[in-house]
């Protein structure tokens, strides 16, 4: 089975209702490729009509300034009311609060060096204890069957 899309170009313009299918896509959070697609168009279309008219980069990036105004007075007034987990993301966000992860290790250890040539004697007298003939045996391989 094939498919085909049928190919016919296009003249590229930045019309009121291609700008308003911009703007919808961007507003959903949608970009590049998958903006172009959704507002009804081919990506290198998208790309051009960028490129041919400063309108559409304009359509984008307001409808994304509006939505991300309406987002950020619905988390800072849910901030305002009280929802903690509202106030840490602006505190976090927007102010860059991070938690402290500092970790202080004391440690006062004095090693005296009698007591360190001691340890080190040891561990040499348990060197010198190990059997020098030290058998090493294989251990059985398992056969293959046919």
């Amino acid at each position: 089975m094939f498919l085909s899309f049928p190919y016919e170009p296009r003249k590229l313009k930045a019309t009121e209702g291609r700008l308003r299918a911009i703007m919808d896509a961007a507003r959903l959070g949608l970009k590049g490729d998958r903006l172009a697609i959704a507002a009804g168009m081919m990506p290198t279309e998208y790309r051009q009509l960028c490129q041919f008219d400063p309108v559409v980069e304009y359509a984008e990036l307001k409808a994304r300034t509006e939505t991300e105004m309406k987002m950020s007075a619905i988390v800072h007034k849910a901030a305002e009311e009280g929802d903690v987990k509202a106030a840490m993301a602006v505190l976090q966000n927007q102010h860059e609060w991070v938690a402290k992860q500092q970790i202080n290790v004391d440690i006062d250890q004095r090693i005296s060096i009698n007591q360190a040539l001691e340890m080190a004697q040891a561990r040499v007298a348990l060197v010198a204890n190990e059997p020098e003939d030290v058998e090493f045996k294989e251990l059985p391989q398992k056969q293959k069957v046919a």
